[in-house]
C-alpha cells in the first residue's frame, strides 16, 4: 500500500496523457486526486502491488531488486487500449531494500517532462500522468523535498523481470511471465512454432528501433541496466538522461557512470548486449541456443535499417544512393571535431539552399571548422541535385523531424529551480513548447538557443 504523505499539492499534469486513460485533466489539480496520485488515499478498485525483477547493473548482475518505489494502482482503458497507472515514490515496497520509498521533487519533475517530451518527438516511452508533491523532506545528495510521479505504459514488465525466475530456476513462473506477455501484448506470437523464441526477435527489434531514435536525437538514457529495459521497447525509468548539446560521440550524461559504459556511442552496443541477456533469461523456454541466437541476430540489421531511414529524414533525402552512409559519417566526424550543438546542426540545416550561396550561414556559424563544414556542404548540395530536390519541400519535411526544442537540462533545472520556490508555472510552460517540438513558436525563441556557459557544469546523476 502506498505511504501517506503530509499536506500533497499539485504540481503539473499532462493532458495528453490524460486523454490516454479518459481523465478530464482539469479534474488532475482537484484534491482528492491529489490524494489519489499522491497515495494519500486509494481509488475505489485499485489494488496497488509492486513487482519483483532482477537486473545486470552496470553490466554485472545485481540480483533481486524489484519496484523499490512504485506502486501499480491498476489499469484504465482509453482510445490507444488500457494503460497501467504507477505511483513513483509513493512509499516503501517489500522490494526496497535500503531506500526510503520516496521520489524528489527534482526527478519528478525530471521524468514528467522527458516523457512527455519523448512522445512529442515520436520515440517509444513510457507516459507521464501528473506530478504531486509534498513538504516532507527527504535526504540524497543534500535534503530535497518529496514528490510523486504517475507515470503510464501498457505494461512495466523489464527484461530483469524475466532474469528474476531463470536466475532463481524458476520455470514455471518465468514461462507464466512470458505467456502471460504474449497473450497480452504480442498475440499475433501465439501461433508460432516457437512462440518464445519470436517473442526474443520481437523485443530484439523493438529495442533497436527505439535506441535508434535515441541516436537520431542525441538522446542519452543514462542508465541502461536490464532493469530499465521494456519488454514492449519503450523508454523507461528517466533517471540521469541528457539530451546531446556539444557533439561528443563519448559524451557520458551521468556522473556516476565513472567508466563511461552508457556514454552515447555505446548506447548501441549496450542494447544489443541487454538483448543477450534477456535472450539468456528466456533460453529454458526457447530451448536451443541456435534458436536464440537467430531471434538476437536481427538486433544490428533492425538498428542499421532504422537509423538510415531516420538519418535520411533528418537530411531532407528521399532516395537512397551508394555514398549515403559517408555523407552521414563526414557530418557526424566535422560534428565532432567542433563539438557542434546537435539539435540547432539538423534543425538550421534545413535552410540551406542548393543554389544560394550564404543560406547556410546559420548553421555554419555552429562550427569551428568552417571550412570542414563548407566542404562538406558541396557534397551535401551535389547530393540534394542527384534527387532534383526542391527548397521549400525540403525544409518543410526536415523541420517536421528534427526538432526545434528539446528538454535541455539547463531548462529543466530552471524549472526545478522555481519549482522548488513554490512556483510551478514554468514547469506547465515548458511542458507546453516541448509538445509542440517542431513548430516554430517565435514567442519561445530562447528556448530553443544555446545553452549558457553555466549549463555546461550542471552534472545529474542516479540520485533521485
Amino acid at each position: 500500500m502506498p505511504t501517506p504523505m503530509p499536506a500533497p499539492y499539485f504540481v503539473a499534469a499532462s493532458s495528453r496523457a490524460a486523454a490516454l486513460v479518459n481523465i478530464d485533466p482539469a479534474l488532475l489539480a482537484q484534491d482528492d486526486f491529489v490524494a489519489a496520485f499522491t497515495g494519500n488515499a486509494v481509488p475505489e478498485g485499485a489494488q496497488p502491488l509492486a513487482a519483483v525483477y532482477s537486473g545486470h547493473q552496470f553490466g554485472v548482475w545485481a540480483g533481486q531488486l524489484g519496484d523499490g518505489r512504485a506502486i501499480l494502482l491498476g489499469d484504465l482503458p482509453g482510445p490507444e487500449g488500457r494503460m497501467e497507472l504507477q505511483l513513483k515514490g509513493a512509499g516503501k515496497t517489500p522490494y526496497s531494500r535500503m531506500g526510503d520509498g520516496r521520489a524528489v521533487l527534482r526527478s519528478s519533475i525530471r521524468e514528467f517532462l522527458c516523457s512527455e517530451a519523448m512522445a512529442a518527438l515520436g520515440i517509444p516511452t513510457t507516459r507521464a500522468l501528473v506530478v504531486t508533491g509534498s513538504q516532507q523532506r527527504v535526504m540524497r545528495e543534500s535534503l530535497e523535498t518529496a514528490a510523486v510521479v504517475t507515470r503510464m505504459a501498457p505494461s512495466f514488465v523489464r527484461f530483469g523481470s524475466f532474469e528474476h525466475w531463470t536466475y532463481r530456476d524458476k520455470p514455471d513462473e518465468l514461462r507464466q511471465l512470458a505467456d502471460y506477455v504474449i497473450d497480452g501484448f504480442y498475440p499475433a506470437l501465439r501461433g508460432a512454432q516457437n512462440p518464445y523464441k519470436e517473442l526474443l526477435a520481437e523485443v530484439t527489434r523493438r529495442t533497436a528501433r527505439m535506441i535508434a531514435h535515441w541516436q537520431s536525437v542525441g538522446f542519452m538514457h543514462g542508465v541502461m541496466n536490464t532493469d530499465n529495459m521494456s519488454i514492449l521497447g519503450l523508454t523507461l525509468d528517466y533517471g540521469p538522461f541528457g539530451f546531446m548539446e556539444a557533439f561528443d560521440v563519448n559524451h557520458i550524461c551521468n556522473h556516476t557512470d565513472q567508466g563511461g559504459r552508457y556514454s552515447y556511442a555505446n548506447q548501441v552496443a549496450v542494447g544489443h548486449w541487454n538483448c543477450y541477456a534477456l535472450g539468456n533469461a528466456l533460453l529454458p523456454l526457447i530451448g536451443e541456443v541456435d534458436a536464440a541466437q537467430e531471434a538476437l541476430d536481427v538486433y544490428m540489421p533492425e538498428f542499421e535499417r532504422k537509423l538510415d531511414e531516420l538519418l535520411h529524414a533528418k537530411l531532407g533525402l528521399n532516395e537512397r544512393h551508394e555514398g549515403d552512409r559517408a555523407l552521414f559519417d563526414g557530418l557526424f566526424t566535422i560534428m565532432q571535431a567542433s563539438h557542434v550543438d546537435f539539435t540547432l546542426l539538423f534543425r538550421r540545416l534545413a535552410d540551406l539552399k542548393i543554389e544560394q550561396a550564404g543560406s547556410e550561414e546559420g548553421v555554419r556559424d555552429l562550427f569551428i571548422d568552417r571550412a570542414a563544414f563548407d566542404a562538406w556542404a558541396v557534397g551535401y548540395r551535389d547530393r540534394l541535385r542527384l534527387e532534383h530536390s526542391d527548397d521549400a519541400t525540403r525544409r518543410a519535411a526536415m523541420n517536421r523531424v528534427n526538432p526545434k526544442y528539446v528538454l535541455r537540462n539547463y531548462l529543466a533545472q530552471q524549472a526545478i529551480e522555481r519549482a522548488q520556490n513554490g512556483d510551478y508555472s514554468e514547469v506547465a510552460k515548458l511542458l507546453a513548447i516541448l509538445e509542440q517540438p517542431f513548430d516554430e513558436q517565435p514567442e519561445h525563441e530562447a528556448y530553443a538557443a544555446l545553452p549558457p556557459d553555466w549549463a555546461a557544469h550542471l552534472e545529474v546523476s542516479c540520485s533521485s
